[in-house]
């Protein structure tokens, strides 16, 4: 097909249904002269959901316009953003990702003999590309590398000096693969500024760049390997599927946010040209679409009820999934699933991924945090600093803690009287402007202009001293004092969130006292700190 294509053609095939291009007439200028060599990169950390089913239509698209596309698994990104992968389960999950990916390009026909695959650290632990990592460290400022990575790097009150490396080794991949563009969302749209920025400095040429729209997930945020009630995994179950179908966020009219009718424009058309909606006849009857435009318009006219869209999208899901399934039937796929997602529940995890661990002090689980009820019964402000609250809390000891906080700008005193929150009791303490601090009030927070800050909220009906634990490690037993040395808490903390319900979360599974889940107010996706 390519072959019969001109370049005007292949631009428009390679460009349709971006959110934006960096570097068209580039672009074009490669297309009159010969075959564009484009790379898509994925860092292996969470499971693949079915939202990368957008991607792999883009390459789809790409090999139809004669592309010459590379899939780098970048590993070694998954590491350093925040340790998302530890160090000892890197090959696995790229075993992984290779597997599904290659499974989901076949379930919607791509030749894989037209995609080369490599691993990043087949090549960024060269001698060659750690020079020049050296040299671009050199030349971004930190300001530009914090800034670059603000929509992929997650971001935590205390970065590590890693996240501030990741944005820069994506920009020198662009060389080491010898593309002529890089494909990504928009939401690596400044990672991609940078490398336009900084690999001409280096005396390597600026690339062009191709970005996607970020599809909403099923809760009309964005779809996220961390958020479980935003995704559909690519192995979940029928019946999984369609719970979580059934759930999902479709508002009769609405088409903002909608993750459903996202997944109809960006993955269904694009793969089969047509979507059929089926319903029962005094509705209408079965209906097959040939443009977006008009599902859309229908939908948004009520002329397609939600119901009627969620179950035509399942039947078009499963059958892009059930090959997937299929696939992972084989005992060595079930193997190497359960080896490269462990079950957090039941196991250790050393606190130096790299190095190794040391005994029982190094396994980083939450139940390490002893995280208690407190109830505030005194605020004032602090006697030496205009910026720090002075609180004594009661946590069910003798004696209530002298808490120093920096809510003031947040909080009002008003409002933190009487209060009930929670407390990190066994860090060691530490004096604030003169005054020993005998635990953390744990908040959440949002950064921006300006930043937002709650202190989380127990369930009603708490008491002071109640202990805080996560779903699944409700056994364990808290270090009487954290080694401020082997940074547990750093470590933990890393994993702490609200989601998108406004539940305290560690690595998805929910902060609890025996009452219930705990919670913020507003800060939906704040961190915890």
């Amino acid at each position: 097909m390519a072959e019969q294509l001109s370049p005007d053609e292949k631009f428009n095939l390679i460009t349709r249904n971006l959110q934006e291009v960096l570097g068209e007439e580039k672009l074009k200028q490669v297309l009159q002269e010969r075959e564009l060599k484009v790379y898509w990169g994925t860092a292996t950390t969470g499971k693949p959901h079915v939202a990368y089913f957008v991607p792999m239509s883009k390459i789809a698209d790409f090999l139809k316009a004669g592309c010459e596309v590379t899939i780098l698994f970048a590993d070694l990104h998954a590491y350093l953003d925040n340790m998302k992968a530890p160090w000892e389960l890197l090959e696995l999950r790229v075993q992984y990702y290779e597997q599904v990916i290659k499974a989901m390009l076949e379930s919607i026909g791509v030749p894989l003999d037209k995609l080369k695959f490599i691993k990043g650290t087949d090549f960024q632990l060269s001698r060659e590309y750690t020079l020049d990592v050296y040299r671009l460290s050199s030349m971004v400022t930190e300001h530009d590398a914090k800034k670059a990575g603000a929509e992929v790097v997650k971001q935590v009150e205390h970065p590590l000096l890693s996240g501030l490396l990741y944005p820069g080794l994506q920009a020198l991949d662009e060389e080491y693969l010898k593309v002529d563009a890089q494909f990504g969302g928009v939401d690596q749209r400044k990672i991609f500024t940078l490398a336009e920025k900084y690999l001409p400095s280096l005396g390597y040429a600026k690339r062009s760049h191709l970005m996607n729209p970020m599809v909403p997930g099923l809760t009309g945020a964005k779809m996220s390997s961390s958020e479980e009630e935003s995704k559909i995994d690519l192995l979940d179950k029928r019946e999984d599927v369609k719970k979580k179908l059934k759930k999902a966020f479709c508002e009769p009219g609405n088409i903002e946010n909608n993750g459903v009718l996202s997944f109809v424009k960006y993955v269904l058309f694009p793969l089969h040209g047509e979507f059929g909606i089926k319903r029962d006849p005094k509705w209408g009857g079965d209906k097959v679409y040939t443009e977006f435009e008009e599902v859309e318009k229908d939908f948004a006219q009520e002329m397609i009820h939600p119901g009627d869209l969620k179950a035509s999208v399942e039947v078009a899901l499963n059958q892009l999934l059930d090959p997937i399934r299929k696939k992972f039937e084989l005992p060595e796929l079930r193997k190497l699933t359960n080896s490269a997602y462990p079950d957090p529940s039941k196991t250790k995890i050393k606190g130096h991924f790299m190095w190794g661990g040391g005994g029982e002090d190094d396994e980083l689980v939450p139940s390490r945090l002893d995280i208690r009820v407190g109830k505030v019964i005194s605020v004032e402000k602090h006697p030496d600093a205009d910026s720090l609250y002075l609180e004594k809390i009661d946590v069910g000891e003798a004696e209530p803690r002298t808490v120093v906080s920096g809510l003031v700008a947040y909080v009002s005193q008003e409002d933190l009287q009487d209060r009930m929150v929670l407390l990190l009791c066994n860090l060691k303490p530490q004096k604030m402007r003169g005054i020993e601090s005998q635990a953390m009030l744990l908040c959440a927070s949002v950064d921006g202009e300006p930043r937002r800050v709650e202190p989380l909220d127990p369930p009603e009906g708490s008491s002071p001293g109640e202990q805080v634990f996560v779903e699944g490690y409700e056994t364990g037993k808290p270090d009487d004092k954290l080694n401020p040395k082997k940074k547990v808490w750093e470590k933990l903390q890393v994993d702490l969130k609200v989601s998108e319900e406004c539940v305290a979360q560690w690595k998805d599974k929910h902060l609890m006292t025996k009452l219930g889940q705990i919670t913020c107010k507003t800060l939906k996706g704040g961190n915890i700190s």
